[in-house]
């Protein structure tokens, strides 16, 4: 497999008014007990709230594109990889028309082999991952995928924003100065949701897509029960409210935790209260919307960083296409980033656990009217941690592939691409 730098995959960006959209739900949860992925190696007990897929699809009538938003903690970028070829041998969805987001919520299982987390815990995945129900997450993604193209149909779109206060830093700082994950109220925080509205051409309503910026860490590491965490339990809540299908896209979550995090069960977690903090602040950004539109036009690309890989950290067989040595022998990491336009919102992708600065100087930075950074997706390659966050310390810049470098040229890179974009 190559990973190559895609600029413009289509010469003409006029608006098209033959819209199509269409969405839907495929349950996963699993029926096995299942070894849960985020803290420590422990399986399930049981199943608190159910797992799905929600697959949206989007079509202006010259390109087709398909995001699918999944409660699961994270897969491997070389898993991503080779469901994007399944699919595309399937359907003929291909690998660029496709990104698959991950809720990172630490209450669902393992999906596929470690990936990246084996250099740095080989303790910690030293069992056989669990194959069938990889192929089940895989199979039905497909045939999601397959529904969701069957059913698209006339549609109008609409873009905004809104902001919550359910998250917080989790950068937390103690008397010996040493940064432990915790509690940071005085940290820099992204509070925004952005938002994309998706009717029929009568008014009824079709999906609607939540981004916002929160671990998946609500419950800690003694709850067995299987749970979406509080990305999950939002999306079931807004569900209820809207009748449709709900997806949640993770931000820039690296160093954001919900507002109440770690919790040994769910009362203690004030799970159903996300609902308030977050869902309730969808649902009113929701009012406030732009109307909608149905001249769309989708326009996709890709381009790969490659930045030095930290001294001392080992890599897998599996990322092999992730990794280069040059020349003189530097190890690199390469980093594909993705880049979607819709109308006048830019969305940009890539699979990390980003801090919340780089998003931030990349949206400040934009010209489009809304800027949304879609974190774990499309894989996982470990935390990108700023510049300033490492001679900090704590537990991301321990564990990252990365140095202190990449997120100023992550930042450079994304800008710089966003400004060629056509508009």
């Amino acid at each position: 497999m190559k990973l190559l730098a895609i600029g413009l995959l289509a010469a003409a960006c006029g608006l098209h008014a033959d819209f199509r959209a269409a969405a839907v739900k495929v349950d996963i949860t699993p029926d096995t007990v299942q070894p849960l992925l985020g803290y420590a190696a422990r399986n399930s007990t049981g199943v608190h709230d159910r797992l799905y897929h929600r697959i949206a699809g989007l079509d202006d009538g010259t390109r087709q594109f398909f995001l699918v938003s999944t409660d699961i903690c994270l897969v491997s970028p070389a898993f991503y990889e080779e469901t994007a070829a399944e699919l595309e041998r399937a359907t003929g969805v291909g690998r660029m028309q496709f990104w698959w987001s991950f809720s990172h919520t630490h209450s669902a299982p393992e999906v596929g082999g470690p990936g990246l987390a084996r250099a740095f815990l080989p303790d910690r995945y030293n069992h056989k991952h669990d194959e069938a129900y990889a192929a089940r997450v895989r199979n039905t993604l497909i045939e999601g995928v397959r529904e969701a193209r069957a059913k698209l149909a006339p549609a109008r779109l609409s873009m905004g924003t809104g902001m919550a206060m359910a998250n917080i830093n989790r950068r937390a700082k103690d008397v010996d100065g040493k940064i432990k994950l915790g509690l940071n109220p005085y940290g820099v925080v992204d509070r925004q949701i952005g938002l994309i509205r998706v009717e029929r051409m009568t008014g009824e309503l079709v999906t609607v897509v939540y981004n916002y910026a929160i671990h998946g860490t609500a419950l800690g590491g003694l709850n067995t029960l299987i749970s979406g965490d509080a990305p999950g339990v939002v999306s079931a809540y807004l569900e209820q409210k809207l009748g449709v299908p709900v997806l949640f896209a993770n931000g820039a979550a690296g160093n954001i935790a919900p507002l109440y995090s770690v919790a040994s069960d769910f009362r203690q977690a004030h799970i159903t209260e996300f609902n308030v903090l977050l869902g309730d602040r969808v649902l009113g950004a929701l009012e406030q919307m732009p109307k909608a539109v149905s001249a769309v036009s989708l326009w996709f690309g890709e381009k790969v960083l490659e930045t030095p890989r930290k001294a001392g950290l080992g890599w897998t067989e599996e990322l092999a296409p992730f990794a280069r040595v040059t020349a003189d022998g530097t190890a690199m990491v390469r980093l594909p980033v993705r880049f979607l336009r819709i109308n006048d919102t830019a969305i940009w992708a890539a699979p990390l656990e980003l801090f919340c600065e780089v998003a931030l100087d990349v949206r400040a930075q934009s010209q489009f009217a809304n800027t949304f950074y879609f974190g774990y997706t499309n894989g996982w390659l470990g935390y990108l941690p700023t510049r300033q966050a490492f001679p900090e310390g704590g537990y991301e810049t321990t564990v990252t592939p990365f140095t202190d470098r990449a997120a100023e040229e992550l930042t450079a890179m994304v800008s710089g691409f966003l400004a060629g974009m056509p508009r």
